[in-house]
């Protein structure tokens, strides 16, 4: 018999994402949908329009408090489409996606571009690694029991062992962060591309966005205004991110995996029918777009079964769950973490790939 060259598993590697990316090319789910995208983008603007009238109508009132939730909601949508554009999504044109994001982001969110930008590359290149993926190096949470062992204040390492329960409150938090993190990069001395263009585009949007609260509500109103808007920003916005691949397997910096199986191991899509796939945006297709980062976000769940069922022919493990389901798996997984306990899936797929 034969014995099978080395480099066979790499090579059968590249055609499994070949023999995939053919199927996806033939069904027309790469082409653009610009009709779609255009009125995402337009109804984006009119909505933005409405609202603001409707928070210089309804004045100094506590009702502003539900302006603050429907604000938090269109944001984070309008984020989302950012999102759509810095993967080239809309346009064929590489310069318009780009600026098409950094308009949405910096003008319409109020978050940086630039630093979104560079920190998301990081990720998808390297989703759930450890030491390269910058979405599971964060100061606060432990995402690994290395991570939880350096924690050597006994306050810190009670709250590590406890961390799960405080993820969704901590997110409460991540509106403000995200907003500071930008700005920190855009001010700071690290390079950004169009750094003027970027101050000069969240300079109007933080200042006008500060301005009108404190002109149209009481001191205290507005006060509690921003909190209530910037919380459930970041509730939502975390909230969407957070089931995509947290509590799925981290792995050591040095592992060697393929493209495909990378992208789908370490990624978890969210069920829930067309509400869910409006509500996250479509992230919950994670699997298919992290395979296919510039595929159209209408066309994810037209590739999801198409994914799913080559993953079955090829025996790569495709993970999907609900959403509350996800919430739990999130939950768990970083209290055992934080108690020291190592990954079971982990393990298995280290010996597997190295």
């Amino acid at each position: 018999m034969p014995v099978p060259p080395a480099d066979a598993p790499r090579v059968r590697a590249v055609t499994d994402f070949a023999e995939i990316s053919r199927r996806i090319q033939d069904a027309g789910l790469m082409r653009r949908r610009y009709g779609y995208y255009w009125a995402k983008l337009v109804g984006m603007v009119v909505v933005y329009a409405a609202l603001v009238a409707a928070f210089v109508a309804i004045g100094d009132s506590w009702w502003q408090l539900v302006t603050a939730l429907v604000a938090a909601v269109v944001m984070t949508q309008a984020a989302f489409l950012g999102h759509d554009a810095a993967h080239r999504q809309i346009f064929r044109s590489g310069r318009w996606n780009e600026w098409t994001s950094l308009v949405v982001a910096n003008l319409f969110v109020g978050l940086s571009y630039g630093w979104w930008q560079h920190k998301h590359t990081r990720h998808h290149g390297n989703p759930n690694k450890d030491g390269a993926d910058p979405d599971i190096d964060l100061p606060i949470l432990a995402f690994t029991p290395e991570q939880a062992a350096a924690r050597r204040n006994p306050a810190t390492r009670w709250f590590a062992a406890h961390q799960g329960w405080f993820f969704f409150p901590l997110l409460l938090l991540e509106g403000l962060d995200l907003h500071y993190q930008g700005l920190k990069r855009v001010l700071g001395r690290e390079p950004i591309a169009r750094r003027g263009v970027e101050i000069l585009f969240l300079g109007a949007r933080l200042g006008g966005y500060v301005a009108l609260v404190l002109l149209t509500l009481a001191p205290l109103k507005a006060v509690v205004f921003m909190a209530v808007h910037l919380g459930l920003f970041g509730l939502y916005m975390g909230g969407s991110f957070a089931p995509n691949h947290k509590g799925m397997p981290i792995v050591p910096k040095d592992m060697k995996i393929d493209f495909m199986r990378r992208q789908v191991l370490m990624s978890r899509n969210v069920t829930g029918g067309r509400f869910v796939d409006v509500a996250l945006g479509g992230l919950n297709y994670q699997v298919e777009h992290h395979l296919f980062p510039s595929m159209p976000r209408v066309a994810l769940r037209h590739a999801q079964p198409i994914v799913e069922a080559f993953c079955a022919e090829k025996d790569v493990t495709y993970t999907q769950t609900s959403l509350l389901a996800s919430y739990g798996i999130v939950v768990r997984y970083l209290n055992r973490v934080g108690l020291g306990e190592r990954d079971t899936f982990t393990c298995p797929l280290v010996q597997t790939y190295r």
